[in-house]
Parts: structure tokens; sequence; C-alpha cells
């Protein structure tokens, strides 16, 4: 007796054709699902805005009423209503030693900086900036770990 093939031909054409299928129906299944996704988020937004909306309409409902306007008033801008009697505290005179605090000395513009640095490089007063090991910067040298004085013999 002969051994039936597994997989016959009818069999390739069928798996051909359900790749076929699933290949073509892969893109709109995603596109599906992103616009699923975004209307999900823009109906969350949507209700973001409508209780913002909400809680906008109620505070203007409210500016309306006058006993509302008279207390913002009161609060606000210190009001005083026809016949009362109304207070102001005023704070102490600053402190002394507050009105002393030295105030740090404000960095100089940066144009006078960098002069300062061209005439100390031009004059050999400046100071070479160097890496982590000691080694002198070079042109690729990224960081400045602290500046130690440039010696005749470099």
């Amino acid at each position: 007796m002969a051994k039936r093939p597994q997989l016959t031909g009818r069999a390739a054409i069928l798996a051909i054709v359900v790749c076929a299928i699933a290949m073509s129906l892969a893109y709109p299944v995603r596109e599906y699902i992103s616009l699923r996704r975004s209307i999900a988020s823009l109906q969350a937004e949507k209700a973001r805005v409508e209780a913002e909306k909400q809680a906008l309409l109620e505070r203007d409902r409210q500016t309306d009423d006058p006993n509302w306007r008279k207390k913002i008033a009161k609060e606000r801008l210190f009001y005083c209503g026809a016949g009362e009697k109304c207070y102001v505290v005023m704070e102490r005179e600053p402190v002394k030693e507050q009105a002393a605090t030295p105030r740090p000395a404000e960095a100089p513009p940066w144009y006078q900086t960098l002069w300062e640095s061209v005439r100390a490089a031009d004059e050999g007063t400046g100071r070479r900036a160097v890496t982590g090991k000691g080694a002198p910067a070079g042109k690729d040298a990224v960081t400045r770990k602290e500046a130690v004085p440039e010696k005749a013999g470099e």
C-alpha cells in the first residue's frame, strides 16, 4: 500500500486562502481598534470639558447674586459698607536684621566675563581647565572639574 501524502493540494490551497483572508483583515482590524481608542479618549475629553463648562456656568450664576458680590468685595477689595466699622491689620515694621541682610553680588554680564577671559588668555594669566585625571583638557573635554594655574613648562 502506498502512503498518502499528508499535505494534499486541496489542503495547501485552503491554507493559502485562510492566510490571504487573515492578511486582508489585519489592517482594517488594526484601524478599527485604533479608532475605538481615539473615540474613547475624545469622549473622556468631552466629559471633562462639559464638567468644566458646568462649573463655569455655576460660577456665572453665582456672580448674579448681590450678596455674593458684596462678600467678594469685602474679602478681596476690603470694601466697607455704609454704617460698618472696618479694620485693616497692618504688619509690623520689618526687623532690622532682615533689612541688614547683605544681598548676593550680582553676576557680571556675559560679555564682560567673555572679554575678561579673552584678555586673561591673551596675557597668559588664565587658568587651564582639567579633566578628572589631572590632564589638560583637550578639544573634546566636556566637563571642567577644577581649574589649576598653567605651568610655565607646559
